[in-house]
């Protein structure tokens, strides 16, 4: 600290922090909309923050701590805010703890991913990432208004998946990273097909698209996870 800190990375993570809280003053006013897409807008500085930080090598210590910070804020407090506001309220206390669950299974992900970044989580996540679970929370609602319109009335299937998301979170079930995939290294020619094929899907209907991203990144993860224990199970018994 004595030596000053990396402007330009933490300037970015602080302008994520920045939409996080923009979306809970959107939630409170009602504009639900607004507070998804500031989310996800959230979500890009994460990622770009990381990156540009490796790029100019100014990684530090105190970087890493603000970016945690910053996704408690954005990740955790905003999209419970949200799917409160706009679902969860009408559960009474079951909402109340459902919308705690968001934030304090996503502080316990982010204090977990801190002590193992190094190990376990060098390569791929265990437990779904909080910037992922914050996403789908507000994918889920900007395709209940494009789809459907208006707030949702004690609709449980809601409820559910603010459960179902802060478990995933402390879970131990794994989820693949970007980091796994060396963009140093020349990629076969399909793969850049690929990334502009889905590109100009998301760009078709943006809040669909981004929710059906968001469902099959979740689903993968625990389909993974009951495929390996399968596998497992079956090699046992022809061991035994």
């Amino acid at each position: 600290m004595k030596k000053g800190v990396y402007v330009l990375p933490n300037g970015l993570t602080l302008c994520g922090m920045f939409l996080g809280f923009y979306s809970v003053l959107a939630s409170f006013r009602g504009e639900y909309t607004v507070a998804a897409w500031a989310i996800l807008g959230a979500g890009v500085f994460d990622g770009l923050d990381g990156w540009v930080a490796r790029l100019t090598n100014t990684t530090s210590r105190f970087g890493i701590q603000l970016d945690s910070l910053s996704d408690l804020v954005a990740f955790g407090v905003a999209p419970s805010v949200l799917f409160f506001s706009w679902s969860l309220k009408d559960f009474g206390r079951l909402g109340w703890a459902a919308a705690f669950l968001v934030i304090a299974c996503g502080a316990l992900r982010l204090a977990r991913f801190n002590v193992q970044m190094d190990t376990a989580e060098s390569k791929s996540f265990t437990g779904m990432p909080i910037p992922s679970a914050a996403g789908i929370l507000a994918t889920t609602v900007l395709f209940h208004f494009d789809v459907f319109d208006g707030r949702p009335e004690r609709n449980i299937l809601f409820l559910l998946l603010a459960f179902t998301v802060a478990y995933l979170m402390v879970s131990t079930i794994r989820y693949h990273s970007a980091k796994e995939i060396n963009l140093r290294q020349r990629k076969p020619f399909w793969i850049l097909v690929l990334f502009v094929a889905l590109f100009a899907l998301v760009t078709v209907n943006p809040p669909v698209v981004l929710f059906l991203f968001g469902m099959v990144y979740m689903a993968s993860g625990v389909a993974e996870y009951l495929y390996l224990k399968a596998k497992q199970k079956k090699r046992a018994k022809a061991n035994a």
